[in-house]
């Protein structure tokens, strides 16, 4: 074992102890007054109680699917490890977003105590919780991936498995460096779909959730009875805050836990064809994990420059945030040059694709933040419209989503070409292909921090809340009002964090597809069997254009689910108001509890059938229309899905701001005509940025990922169609 590879799990325990040094940190900090301890605990036991539903229905979709990959390997069309790495992946996904949120929920209180003291106090107890979701997600997804390196480089190297590769066609023989290094990576492809599951699952069912209480308790509270957000007297403001929590923290965790290991293991398997007879093979499988585990440190380090001081504007806390994030940047780029050249000194070339990798994630932060913030004009302008009608802002809300696509698109695009070609894919597409895969991972590098940001934003946004149900002096509340200001901008760059990354990822799971059909076919089918991707096959065309449509198609499954949950939310909250004696007066206390109840059935209900058709799709294509077809479905999927999750969560994010702008007192302020027209604005985007938009974020991965791990049955079964010969 080369002992560059120890540096990948050194890295991941690093992560953990960290996060835990944070958590620790935390939950020592008060949680203030007995309301204050009373609203937090309401959110903490809504929170946790929807997640030990969702894991109960996620554990039968795991059981089920885990016999299937059974049936598969006891067919030869899979390896016994795949199952078994479905179920960790899954697994440790679940666990990072319940980490995360129980850390979460345990931190609102605390940061509105801390904001009483000073800004930069209830900054740090947020921050903080928003670190230990980072670096939980990092922390277990490199310690998986490295325990899963050691069993499967063990097998293929002195165990059993160096003389029984060619299970399919009972030939038994010992194996080269580049056939062990294909088997392993081989197998490891197939963990991520176990991830990407869940993080399906935690995306869908938690936007459902989150969504339908926000629309519900601003459609209800502000517009019909003129009441302020977060109220104490509105029935689902602990919903709506429960939903930040399952939404923003576990289900954003479980979505960039899926790109992180799957960015990791599509460059692995890319390597092979990268360095194949170079001498460099094993070195190219392990400079993700290594360039992973740099990271990490990089993450730790940037964490500590997040300070702010007193004046309570979102230009100075986002110049903190920001401190951070660039910090873990520029470390991990000068990380990433010395490594680079410790495992690959001749293919140092290899550096400026993780450098693009680094670049891109800070420009896509850049462009989603000049869209999303009303610092700038985009947002600004949504809100002038808010003087004229709700139509007009909704206009230009989604006029401002679909110009944010444009220097987002361009940003990946010339990342995309930069890391092939300066990673030497001119001369050898297979180093130009490994270049695309190791820019994803260059990205995802200071994920423990780029989370954080977003993480945080959802502990601000309750803070916020508990200052207004416990009637907080003023000071408290302009405080978390910037700290949720600040939230609502860093969730937005967050996203489209996210987003990038997801491209990127699925770009390299696409490729690395292409080669496990030429690795598969020659055990499934006995030869190695050529696939015809030329624009003039019409199995391709077919595929491009139902992956085209498949985004579309699960985001509107989405938006309607969100929809139906809110009128339940909408008709529960009127009914209250109704029905309680001196609710509106003040005099009486509203049901939380059975309002989050309602989100919590609905979420488990309505998630199911977007989750399914985003795994069956892919399975059928391939079924039908081969692997060409599937190829192409690919490849429109992603370019149609990119496209749409940008606009998706750029617009709902400016919708947001603009209301949070006047808010602030432009344009006649809270309770004006401008205001109540913004949040119609508001609540349209709201489904779009933290429901539809982010699910679209793991369809585009989990799509490949499917397509991997049936790829044996898809070959199998396309020998005996004629069509597909």
């Amino acid at each position: 074992m080369s002992p560059y590879f120890w540096i990948a799990p050194g890295g991941a325990v690093l992560a953990l102890v960290f996060a835990l040094v944070f958590a620790v940190r935390n939950l020592k900090c008060s949680e203030g007054t007995e309301p204050m301890k009373e609203v937090a605990k309401a959110v903490r036991v809504g929170a946790m109680a929807y997640l030990k539903q969702q894991y109960k229905g996620v554990t039968i979709f795991f059981a089920i699917v885990f016999v299937l990959l059974c049936v598969l390997a006891a067919l030869k069309l899979q390896t016994w490890f795949v199952p078994f790495a479905f179920l960790t992946g899954g697994f440790f996904s679940g666990l990072s977003g319940y980490i995360g949120m129980s850390i979460g929920v345990r931190s609102s209180a605390r940061t509105t105590w801390a904001a009483k003291q000073s800004l930069n106090s209830g900054l740090r107890v947020a921050f903080n919780s928003g670190m230990v979701m980072g670096l939980t997600v990092v922390g277990l997804g490199l310690i998986d991936l490295s325990i899963w390196y050691l069993i499967l480089n063990w097998f293929y190297s002195v165990g059993p498995g160096h003389q029984v590769f060619d299970v399919a066609l009972n030939a038994l023989r010992d194996l080269n460096t580049a056939e062990r290094l294909t088997s392993i990576t081989s197998a490891m492809l197939a963990f991520g779909i176990g991830a990407s599951s869940q993080a399906l699952f935690a995306r869908v069912g938690g936007g459902i959730f989150t969504k339908a209480a926000d629309v519900g308790a601003d459609l209800v509270g502000k517009v019909e009875a003129g009441i302020p957000e977060d109220d104490p007297r509105n029935p689902a403001v602990i919903a709506d805050n429960v939903g930040d929590n399952v939404g923003d923290i576990a289900g954003m965790g479980a979505d960039l836990y899926e790109s992180y290991v799957g960015s990791m293991v599509a460059t692995m398997a890319l390597s092979i064809g990268a360095f194949v007879g170079s001498g460099f093979e094993v070195n190219g499988v392990l400079l993700p994990m290594v360039m992973a585990g740099f990271g990490i440190g990089a993450a730790i380090v940037g964490s500590f420059l997040v300070r702010a001081g007193e004046r309570a504007e979102q230009g100075v806390l986002l110049a903190a945030l920001r401190r951070g994030i660039y910090g873990a940047t520029i470390l991990s780029a000068v990380l990433g040059f010395v490594l680079v050249h410790w495992l690959l000194p001749q293919h140092t070339q290899v550096f400026w694709s993780i450098l693009s990798g680094l670049l891109a994630g800070v420009l896509v932060g850049y462009f989603t933040e000049r869209y999303t913030s009303d610092s700038y004009k985009p947002v600004q302008g949504i809100a002038a419209e808010a003087k004229t009608s709700p139509a007009t802002v909704i206009i230009e809300g989604l006029a401002v989503g679909m110009s944010s696509t444009i220097p987002i698109v361009i940003t990946v695009v010339v990342a995309i070409i930069t890391s092939y070609y300066m990673a030497g894919g001119a001369s050898n597409p297979g180093l130009g292909l490994y270049g695309i895969g190791i820019s994803a991972v260059g990205m995802l590098s200071t994920l423990g921090i780029t989370l954080a940001t977003d993480a945080y934003g959802a502990v601000a946004d309750n803070a916020g809340g508990n200052a207004e149900m416990t009637h907080q002096e003023p000071i408290v509340r302009e405080r978390t009002d910037a700290l949720d200001s600040l939230g609502n901008t860093t969730a937005a760059t967050g996203k489209g964090f996210a987003i990038a990354s997801a491209a990127l990822t699925a770009l390299a799971l696409i490729a690395a597809y292409r080669g496990e059909v030429l690795h598969m076919s020659e055990k499934v089918l006995g030869h190695v069997k050529d696939m015809d991707l030329t624009l003039l096959n019409p199995r391709l065309i077919a595929g491009l254009f139902l992956g085209a449509m498949l985004p579309m198609g699960v985001s509107s499954m989405i938006l309607r689910a969100v929809g139906r949950a809110a009128s339940k939310i909408v008709e529960e909250v009127r009914r209250q108001f109704r029905d309680i004696p001196g609710l509106m007066e003040g005099k009486a206390k509203p049901d939380y509890a059975h309002a989050v109840a309602i989100c919590t059935k609905a979420a488990q209900k309505e998630m199911i059938a977007p989750s399914l058709m985003a795994i069956i799709a892919p399975i059928v294509t391939g079924l039908l229309l081969g692997v060409e077809g599937v190829a192409g479905f690919l490849a429109g999927g992603l370019a149609a899905g990119f496209c749409l999750a940008i606009f998706s969560a750029n617009s709902g994010g400016a919708w947001d701001n603009a209301k949070k702008y006047i808010e602030r007192g432009a344009f006649g302020g809270k309770g004006s005509p401008a205001h109540k027209a913004a949040v119609v604005g508001d609540t349209v985007g709201d489904p779009l940025k933290d429901a539809a938009g982010p699910s679209l974020n793991i369809l585009l991965k989990l799509q490949s990922m499917v397509s991997i791990v049936v790829l044996g049955l898809v070959l199998k079964v396309s020998s005996y169609l004629p069509w597909l010969r």
